[in-house]
């Protein structure tokens, strides 16, 4: 009986996924997700709102945790969510996991001087070598400011 008993409650946790996330920030809000591909398609409706997004953790910032990207509900799509250095730490083993992020929809408009020192600073990050010349223009993107989240460990 009390072999059944335990792994009810060890399946009932794994199916529910909460007794294995971490909190970070101030956590996250009870409420629906929204897609990240409708933050996408109309960015100008969300800026400055308050959003909950989910999804696969595929990158973080490897020198302070101070960003994540987030992989979006179709291919090759994906957000970032930049948090205030220091305030939020995410951990390299967030790679991989799934997390349910909070945030602010914010753009960041850079000209081609500025997007050129952009790719070079995650270039020197990631230790890879980065061309000025593929940079043609400016760009704008959208990402979300952190304000807490919830990371399956």
């Amino acid at each position: 009986m009390k072999r059944i008993t335990l792994l009810f409650l060890a399946a009932t946790l794994l199916f529910t996924g909460q007794a294995f996330a971490k909190t970070y920030g101030n956590g996250i809000s009870e409420g629906e997700s929204t897609a990240i591909s409708r933050i996408l398609d109309a960015p100008d409706e969300y800026l400055g709102k308050i959003v909950r997004v989910e999804g696969l953790i595929i990158e973080v910032c490897a020198k302070r945790g101070c960003w994540i990207y987030v992989a979006g509900d179709r291919p090759n799509e994906k957000i970032q969510v930049k948090v205030t250095d220091g305030e939020i730490v995410f951990p390299m083993s967030a790679t991989g996991r799934v997390g349910i992020i909070e945030g602010i929809v914010d753009e960041v408009k850079l000209s081609r001087e500025e997007l050129i020192k952009y790719q070079q600073h995650l270039a020197e990050e990631k230790g890879k070598p980065f061309d000025p010349a593929s940079i043609d223009e400016g760009t704008r993107f959208i990402r979300l400011i952190g304000l807490g989240a919830e990371i399956n460990e």
